[in-house]
């Protein structure tokens, strides 16, 4: 039996679905009744628990071979990311009381530095809080989500452009698909280590802005390309699309620190993994 959270989202989903797929137990935590049917439906076992009660969690990732944690995501933090500390000390407390053999966790590309991260320094605080623990763990630290092209479709469809922040826009960067991450996860959740292991996840190959423009193109039948979108007009389209004024902050300093370099991968230290999804299965998938 593996313990899997984020079972609605994409990874937690996938790495559940790739368990399930084995002929293995899962318990799927969810947040409600409502969303543990549909994992009744698959076969899983469900457990009920928010994030912050520390106690259920515990009684969810009790009796199992191993557990998948994560944080939900949170795009516009308060200042100090209070909402990440708490739901990471309540994972942390549950895994220390529940004991369970090993762990896997949900983190990032540039999760090794403490600063500079804009939004990503939510999985720093997942790794040190979680880093804490004798637990055998592995700590994910997936490249940029291939998934977030999903939100270019309608706009390549529509007006034959894709709009763009990471800059320039034939620069390539590492990327991968979710349902690679959460495979890999269940893959890493079945194998024995001691001490703590840092998984740095690839696709196959690394891709652009123009290269999403391109690829989707191609799946439309009809020219798109690639539109960066000024620095200084970032604010005010981001407030647009439904940003907390005075929290977008995080969100910017992430884009430029994949912009500048700064959040990479660290290299040393890591074990590099590749998935299998290519771009255009990705956005195939999406579309």
């Amino acid at each position: 039996m593996y313990a899997i959270m984020g079972v609605t989202g994409q990874v937690g989903g996938a790495a559940a679905e790739a368990l399930l797929a084995e002929g293995k137990k899962v318990r799927a935590i969810v947040r409600n009744e409502e969303k543990a049917k549909a994992w009744h439906e698959r076969g899983a076992e469900t457990a009920i628990a928010d994030y912050r009660d520390s106690a259920a969690l515990q009684e969810a990732f009790t009796g199992v071979k191993g557990v998948f944690v994560m944080n939900p995501p949170y795009f516009y933090p308060e200042d100090g990311f209070p909402e990440t500390r708490a739901v990471a000390e309540s994972i942390r407390r549950a895994l220390e009381a529940a004991a369970p053999p090993k762990f896997v966790a949900l983190s990032s590309v540039g999760a090794h530095r403490d600063h500079g991260l804009g939004i990503i320094e939510s999985l720093h605080i997942l790794e040190q809080e979680l880093g804490r623990l004798s637990i055998p763990s592995a700590f994910l630290r997936a490249a940029w989500f291939m998934d977030n092209s999903f939100w270019d479709i309608e706009p390549a469809r529509r007006e034959g452009q894709i709009p763009v922040f990471l800059s320039p826009s034939d620069r390539k960067i590492p990327m991968i698909s979710t349902l690679d991450i959460g495979r890999i996860a269940a893959e890493t959740l079945q194998q024995s280590w001691e001490g703590t292991r840092y998984l740095e996840l690839q696709g196959p190959d690394s891709y652009s802005p123009d290269d999403i423009a391109s690829v989707l193109g191609r799946l439309l039948d009809r020219k798109v390309e690639a539109v960066s979108i000024p620095r200084a007009d970032w604010d005010e389209l981001f407030i647009s699309q439904g940003g907390i004024a005075g929290r977008i902050h995080g969100r910017i300093e992430m884009l430029d620190g994949f912009n500048n370099g700064w959040i990479d991968f660290k290299r040393q230290g890591t074990e590099l993994v590749s998935g299998s999804v290519t771009l255009e299965e990705s956005l195939k998938k999406l579309m």
